[in-house]
């Protein structure tokens, strides 16, 4: 089956066949193994040793967006640790609402800026929300909102956020490995989060934030939860030793994702990966068009990772029937849309290239003539 969603992405085999193995997490050769797995994510997203560290954290990428919020954004009513604030989120898409979704019962305060759900983030826009808080602490920014296809960048925003005296919670996942960021560049971001089964091309199972040391020692006990106290995870990591897990961790996961850094680096980086993806959406992009369809973004706002393609204008159009009958054809998309208006999802990353693209569009068109829908489409 050839997956073309936002994750988890198709696979090398040999990526797969890491994971085939039973593992005992506790091994001092396996922490050897995982502290440096952990050291190669920091270093890949710029971190510098003694400054930065990565940490892991079992779940999906929502679990990691959660900790990070938990850790570095204090409740209004503290404890004892200082003054509390609050995080500004602007709502790009379906991903910043969930971000918003899990500040709030996280019991953090929540301060939304309107955004255009077609148009990177303004950056002015932002800063002007803030002057107009001065107690608000951190922005959370999703990079690549992957409900609207928009890459909202973090480097006009984190140099906006140094002036300012603010701080920033970046939810790079299905940006990192492939879209550039450069922690040490960033000294305002507290949390730099991503995934293995996205750009990494890797199996899900866990959530990765690089953060700054000093924030973390700064953090410990503030999170209101023992899982997802990211100041606790580093200490575990000084008290144990790196490596050391508090909870019995994805063991499997962690050795698939040894071998995908491995293909990325033969790759040749992050930048050499998106090349290869920026290729595959523009051959997704001439496509579809030639099948017809409408696509949700212009081409210079268009993103690497995923497209919204507009539904046929049709009366029978049903996503999950279209779904279905190109899942006969040996290719999967998402089964569900985020637009007002009726769309369809697909992705661009993963372990493909140009021919698994093309193969992908003319099973698409196959399934559309099948459907009835081609002849509306040409007519139209």
């Amino acid at each position: 089956m050839l997956l073309l969603i936002p994750g988890p992405v198709m696979t090398h085999p040999t990526v797969r066949a890491a994971a085939d193995q039973d593992i005992a997490p506790w091994d001092n050769e396996v922490r050897q193994r995982v502290a440096h797995l952990l050291g190669r994510l920091r270093t890949l997203a710029g971190g510098v040793e003694g400054t930065h560290v990565a940490l892991p954290l079992p779940g999906s990428g929502h679990f990691m967006v959660e900790a990070a919020i938990r850790s570095f954004v204090l409740p209004e009513q503290d404890q004892g640790h200082g003054a509390g604030g609050g995080i500004l989120i602007p709502a790009t898409g379906q991903y910043a609402e969930r971000m918003m979704r899990l500040a709030r019962e996280a019991g953090r305060r929540v301060t939304s800026l309107g955004a255009s759900l077609t148009q990177p983030l303004d950056p002015a826009a932002v800063e002007a929300a803030l002057i107009a808080d001065p107690t608000i602490t951190h922005l959370g920014l999703v990079y690549s909102e992957t409900s609207t296809g928009v890459i909202h960048d973090p480097v006009p925003m984190g140099a906006m956020l140094r002036r300012l005296g603010r701080r920033m919670i970046l939810d790079a996942v299905s940006a990192f490995g492939a879209l550039p960021i450069d922690v040490a560049a960033h000294p305002e971001i507290d949390a730099t989060i991503f995934t293995p089964n996205k750009c990494l091309e890797a199996l899900p199972g866990f959530s990765v934030a690089v953060c700054p040391i000093d924030r973390l020692i700064a953090c410990h006990g503030h999170a209101g939860s023992w899982s997802f106290d990211l100041g606790d995870l580093h200490h575990n990591g000084i008290v144990n030793g790196p490596g050391a897990a508090r909870f019995t961790p994805p063991a499997q996961a962690m050795a698939a994702m040894a071998v995908a850094l491995d293909r990325l680096d033969a790759e040749g980086g992050p930048p050499a990966r998106l090349a290869r993806y920026r290729d595959n959406m523009a051959t997704l992009r001439s496509g579809l068009e030639s099948l017809g369809l409408r696509l949700c973004l212009p081409a210079d706002i268009q993103g690497p990772i995923i497209m919204n393609v507009h539904a046929p204008a049709h009366a029978d159009w049903d996503l999950q029937r279209f779904v279905d009958a190109l899942k006969q054809r040996g290719v999967m998309i998402s089964n569900f849309r985020n637009t007002v208006e009726p769309s369809m999802r697909i992705g661009a990353i993963g372990a493909i290239d140009r021919a698994d693209i093309l193969r992908a569009v003319a099973a698409m068109g196959e399934t559309l003539d099948a459907l009835g829908l081609m002849p509306l489409m040409a007519a139209a």
